[in-house]
């Protein structure tokens, strides 16, 4: 008995519809292109139940007669490709013909559409595939229902989320189609209540403004260049307007939304010397490039690129940045704590003849050759104003102690504290607000806060949703009180939809990214009496070696290992 045989048709459609439709959001991405390839100015989503109940996706394009609404069911079936050499010059958002065909296999389907200028039109109900139903149905534009996804797939079903997860990655799909084709409007309802309505923008400034607010968009700088075949407009951080995570991070190539490390890469190498360590711009990149210069078939979703010269796109996208990005800052100085100029050796040494002179330009640095790297083990530090303490550089603190001498990263000292103050809910001293901060967000981020208001109530903070994508903050701890707002709140929708580490609650991960943001920065020189109240406060602290990353807080040198280092022993 032969062991090889050929896969029926219909179980051959399945699998490839796994490489297009992944979740209900690939389904909502493949029909908006179709609309948007049909020269639509209006596109409608509505979606019940995450997109597991229905989506549906109406608008009023160029629409199909009978003939053409009962090809574009079939495998491969497509307007846009007449020969091989167009598959290298593609200048539309589909080209497979794999979408329509894709969807129908997996769900239970209903495609109404109907010739712009004609007053006929053509209902077709699928099921699973396979056609039940063809009837007349007056129509114009297109309107495609989709119920029931994977209904006849049990085994990629139960690997959906949960319907707001899922709802979350839906948002996402239309908000990055809406940015990169502004002069479409479009509508969303979920639950049958609009909750997204974008109109048609002038361009992408005024679309990046509708998601997500003007204060949001004073914070990017706009930038655009032209040269070597490439044109592009782009959005990126200002001075210090940086995020804890990567949020934020939208490159088009074509108005097509893609994930491209050349183009992520150069918009990092632009912002070398500028942007600090474990800290992220946000930036928004619209690209134009000659077609038969990328390929777009190179990824199923189309989620990739693959360009001919990518060393030439990506010189191209990073000096055009760093250019600009070098112009902002000239003349910027970053704001410093207490009015003190910056020496990147701020020395204060107690008593005060232990130090003698004032705060020399210079830096120290410890040639040590492997050097043991000794987190502290709870010193108990007697400290007093008389024990002598030195800023390395703007982060570190060198402190004698018992039998030794402790460096301390005050930032990750300060973010642990901050890190169980918020989970335990203690000490946040909670401050109302005399004039409320009115926050917007985009819808997705919108939506997440106020899913999860109550963990972010438990940690002192008193929000509510004053609607059209905007929160209302009335309270917060003092320890946020100078903090941006807006960017914890982005990085805290950002943690939500990450989900969580094995092993970490999601109060837990929220926690860690709202310490992070509030804790002592670089640069931002203590005092004596709050070096004293830092120390103090960590030695309270659960886990006082370690930051709510994992780094280290301390790191503690014996007397022994200072001899072993300098050759005394």
């Amino acid at each position: 008995m032969p062991q090889i045989r050929i896969l029926p048709e219909d179980l051959r459609n399945k699998i490839a519809a796994g490489e297009v439709i992944e979740r209900p959001a690939s389904v909502v991405k493949e029909l908006i292109e179709n609309s948007i390839d049909a020269a639509s100015t209006q596109i409608r989503v509505e979606i019940l139940r995450g997109g597991k109940g229905l989506i549906k996706v109406a608008d009023n394009g160029t629409g199909m007669d009978m003939e053409d609404a009962i090809l574009c069911l079939q495998r491969h079936a497509t307007s846009k490709l007449q020969n091989e050499e167009d598959l290298f010059n593609i200048r539309t958002m589909g080209f497979r013909g794999e979408a329509l065909s894709s969807i129908a296999s997996v769900s239970k389907m209903r495609l109404v559409t109907g010739l712009r200028d004609s007053s006929s039109g053509v209902s077709i109900e699928v099921y699973g595939g396979e056609i039940r139903e063809i009837k007349d149905s007056p129509s114009h534009g297109t309107s495609i229902d989709v119920r029931d996804i994977f209904f006849n797939t049990p085994a990629r079903r139960k690997f959906l989320k949960s319907d707001s997860t899922e709802l979350y990655h839906i948002i996402d799909s239309v908000t990055k189609e809406a940015l990169s084709h502004w002069e479409i409007g479009f509508r969303l309802f979920t639950e049958n209540h609009e909750t997204m309505s974008l109109p048609m923008a002038s361009g992408p400034r005024q679309r990046i403004v509708q998601i997500y607010g003007l204060e949001f968009i004073e914070g990017l700088q706009e930038i655009c260049s032209d040269g070597h075949g490439l044109k592009m407009i782009a959005f990126v951080s200002k001075a210090c307007n940086f995020r804890n995570s990567r949020t934020n991070q939208f490159v088009f190539i074509n108005k097509r939304p893609v994930k491209d490390p050349t183009i992520s890469h150069a918009v990092y190498t632009a912002f070398e010397g500028v942007l600090p360590r474990d800290r992220h711009p946000v930036f928004f990149v619209f690209i134009e490039i000659d077609p038969k210069r990328v390929d777009f078939n190179v990824h199923p979703a189309k989620r990739e690129v693959r360009f001919d010269n990518k060393d030439e796109v990506h010189r191209f996208v990073s000096s055009s940045l760093r250019e600009a990005i070098k112009g902002e800052r000239v003349g910027y100085t970053e704001p410093l704590a207490e009015g003190r100029p910056y020496s990147s050796l701020d020395t204060r040494c107690l008593p005060a003849a232990t130090i003698e002179g004032p705060p020399r330009e210079s830096k120290i640095f410890w040639g040590i050759s492997n050097a043991p790297d000794r987190i502290s083990e709870n010193l108990e530090f007697p400290y007093t104003p008389s024990i002598p303490f030195v800023y390395l550089g703007d982060t570190f603190v060198a402190l004698s102690g018992k039998g030794g001498l402790t460096l301390i990263d005050h930032h990750a000292a300060h973010e642990r504290i901050l890190y169980e103050n918020l989970l335990k809910g203690v000490n946040l001293h909670p401050i109302r607000l005399l004039f409320p901060l009115h926050v917007k967000l985009s819808h997705m981020e919108h939506t997440v806060i106020l899913a999860n208001i109550h963990l972010l109530s438990e940690m002192g903070m008193e929000i509510d949703d004053f609607g059209h994508d905007t929160l209302i903050v009335r309270g917060l701890p003092d320890a946020l009180n100078k903090s941006d707002i807006r960017g914890i709140l982005s990085d805290i929708a950002a943690a939500i939809m990450e989900g969580t580490k094995p092993g970490r609650s999601l109060k837990e991960s929220l926690a860690a990214r709202i310490a992070c943001h509030s804790s002592v920065r670089g640069r931002e020189i203590l005092s004596p009496e709050e070096l004293q109240g830092l120390i103090s406060d960590l030695e309270k602290t659960e886990s006082p070696e370690q930051c709510p990353h994992g780094r280290p807080t301390r790191i503690f040198f014996s007397l022994d290992d200072l001899r072993k280092m300098f050759k005394r022993k």
